[in-house]
């Protein structure tokens, strides 16, 4: 995933329901020295821009962003909550035929 405005390889995202926790946890993310960005995270089936969570998007390590984020309410979405899709099944090629017994 590439997030425009942070320039290493992003590993951690966390999202918050309120802006000023956000730009707080971003903050102090680039204050630690990391990259850090605040963007609107809109869910699926939303059509409300107002009630759209913020994501900060960074570089720093998981565990940095995750003290951070219980600290101010937030969720850490993790990269271990993303489901990879399962490979394709192997499927014949044609029907397979049963003898009469």
């Amino acid at each position: 995933m590439h997030t425009e405005g942070v320039d290493g390889p992003v590993t951690s995202r966390g999202v918050f329901f309120e802006e000023d926790q956000a730009v707080a946890t971003a903050a102090r993310l680039r204050a630690d020295g990391y990259d850090a960005v605040v963007v609107r995270e809109p869910f699926a089936g939303e059509d409300d821009d107002e009630d759209h969570p913020w994501a900060v998007v960074t570089d720093a390590p998981e565990v940095a962003l995750e003290l951070l984020v219980e600290a101010h309410d937030g969720w850490l979405d993790a990269e271990d909550d993303r489901v990879d899709p399962m490979p394709p099944l192997r499927l014949p090629a044609a029907p397979r035929r049963v003898r009469p017994s």
